[in-house]
């Protein structure tokens, strides 16, 4: 549990209301690890811990049990939550289909003071902050203290908007948890973002506290009270910051995002893919809190920074915080790189949203048989997990007839993941496809493959960030068509130049007139070599036709087809 001292003891209160059978097993129960009690119609009620489950009676529930807890609170609203009076205790209701009360979850209310003490300085700042975390890890206990120190300890004009009664207890008299401030309750759900702005516009408050921020309309109320300068303090469910800025609905509070496709030049200026994903404006909230657990946060002081280093693919950071015997132990945040704002140079790679991340691949099938792409992965030597949506993935496999969809261009594009096009539903054009993404090659060792792959992405970026035209080291043929296809990829130009065993690959930027191949000798520059060409569409159907694919080499693959060397003059 959170350090802290309870600032009053309802626990009593909630005991009273549950069945007489019920009533001394909970009091057995340690009371500062209880966080609800749950009753299901017809199953053993059940008492839930910090750490596990009590099971309070082997007799199961019945409808008059749960009627005579009805009976001792206040009346359910539309939300299907109901308080008792004066405390913060939360009874919630489930319903079967013809609206009757099946199931209850009481849930422990409590005001702890000193549990944002590891937050204070936060608080204290002025700074609009918004409180992240899963259900259950103390965001609205930490969010009620805030309110009481706003309005107690610093004097200010304090409004909670409180929709559920979580926040100032059930009734029409707030619970003390929250000191001074006031309490604006909220009629219906969907009413809330309304009373965020009436409580701006009528009653002149310094700073407001709202419980929950979960649709757009709210989202847009939270920026407009923001900018009429009122201090906000609030919390969404996420567990971190990564998740507010995928979430489509949410993603405004910290600035939103949009993607941005940049012409030829600007994208080889910048060093990166020609669409990247940037930040949109300026975030609603100054600071984010990562709740990690009840005693342990990370907090982003500036969330602008952190959102652009999130989507420019460098270390977000963060500072940790933990709160233990009363004392908090601050970990400064690392070092990191700063992104540059919207706009501005990105940093060389891929958005961060479709960097890579450690682990295996993450492959997605759209229009494709997932059962032959797992089946297929099996066999091949590569680290990959097969993944249900495109928005999760960093590679999505489908056809080319499908390839092309709007839908799925935008979820690509998202989160920068490749898109990988087969000709048709086929473990063979699979096959071919994942060979090629991973670089395999047939008979080549996997060390000079990956020799060969970070000597061309490392003179890719010199090309595009320099300008300048780079030599790779000599490699054999098979190699050479993969750096070509690599540079190809970049929006780069490649010749072949010298004689075996020496002949390697020249990049240029896009554009440049390629004019060394003249300037070569002729003794430096040969015939070409059969395995330098392609397999025709013949040579590709009659494989496809058999399905040996094993010894086809990837450069035949459906992803490289019409990618060759440039020929030697």
């Amino acid at each position: 549990m959170a350090s802290g001292t309870p600032a009053n003891n309802d626990f009593a209160l909630l005991v009273a209301v549950l069945p007489p059978s019920l009533q001394e097993a909970v009091r057995q129960l340690p009371e500062a690890e209880l966080l609800e009690v749950v009753m299901d119609l017809g199953r053993p009620p059940e008492a839930r811990l910090v750490h596990g489950v009590a099971r309070l009676s082997e007799a199961p529930v019945t409808q008059e049990a749960l009627q005579a807890v009805l009976a001792h609170v206040g009346e359910v609203g539309g939300d299907n939550r109901a308080g008792i009076e004066r405390t913060l205790h939360r009874v919630s209701a489930i319903r079967n289909r013809q609206g009757r009360v099946v199931g209850l979850t009481l849930r422990v209310g409590r005001a702890i003071q000193g549990t944002i003490d590891m937050l204070r300085d936060l608080v204290e700042s002025g700074r609009n902050l918004l409180l992240l975390g899963r259900p259950g890890v103390g965001k609205t206990t930490k969010l009620r203290e805030v309110a009481r120190v706003l309005a107690d300890a610093l004097g200010k004009r304090v409004m909670v908007v409180d929709t559920s009664n979580e926040i100032g207890g059930d009734g029409d008299i707030p619970h003390p948890g929250i000191g001074g401030a006031r309490r604006m309750q909220v009629s219906r759900p969907d009413r809330q973002h309304d009373v965020m702005i009436e409580a701006v516009e009528n009653h002149m408050p310094e700073a407001i506290v709202v419980d929950e921020i979960g649709t757009a309309a709210e989202a847009a109320a939270a920026r407009t009270i923001a900018e009429r300068g009122v201090q906000l303090v609030a919390t969404a469910h996420g567990n971190t910051l990564e998740n507010l800025v995928l979430n489509p609905t949410l993603s405004d509070l910290v600035g939103g995002v949009q993607t941005v496709t940049l012409s030829d030049d600007e994208a080889r200026r910048r060093g990166t893919q020609k669409t990247v994903t940037e930040r949109k404006g300026t975030p609603t909230f100054d600071i984010v809190v990562e709740m990690v657990s009840r005693d342990e946060v990370r907090v982003h002081r500036d969330t602008g920074g952190a959102v652009d280093r999130l989507l420019t693919g460098t270390e977000v950071g963060g500072e940790k915080r933990r709160q233990q015997d009363g004392a908090v132990h601050v970990e400064a945040a690392p070092q990191v790189v700063e992104a540059t704002p919207p706009g501005g140079r990105v940093p060389k790679g891929t958005p961060a949203l479709g960097a890579p991340r450690p682990g295996p691949t993450r492959i997605a099938a759209h229009a494709v048989s997932r059962e032959l792409l797992e089946r297929v992965l099996r066999d091949l030597p590569v680290e990959a997990v097969v993944v249900g949506r495109p928005e999760n993935a960093e590679v999505v496999l489908t056809l080319r007839s499908r390839a092309n969809s709007p839908r799925l261009r935008r979820a690509a594009e998202r989160v920068g993941a490749r898109v990988l096009a087969i000709k048709r539903n086929s473990a063979t054009e699979i096959r071919r496809a994942l060979r090629t993404e991973f670089h395999l090659l047939e008979g080549v060792d996997p060390a000079d493959v990956h020799a060969a792959v970070a000597d061309a992405e490392e003179a890719i970026q010199r090309v595009l960030s320099e300008g300048i035209s780079l030599p790779l080291a000599p490699r054999p043929s098979r190699l050479r068509k993969l750096q070509h296809t690599l540079v190809v990829k970049n929006h780069l130009e490649a010749v072949s130049v010298g004689s075996e065993p020496l002949r390697h690959l020249v990049l240029y930027p896009l554009g440049t007139v390629l004019t060394e191949a003249s300037d070569t000798a002729p003794e430096d520059v040969d015939a070409p070599e059969p395995d330098d060409d392609l397999e025709d569409d013949d040579t590709l159907a009659a494989d496809e036709e058999t399905g040996d694919d094993e010894d086809a080499a990837p450069e035949a693959s459906p992803a490289n087809e019409g990618i060759s060397e440039p020929p030697r003059t």
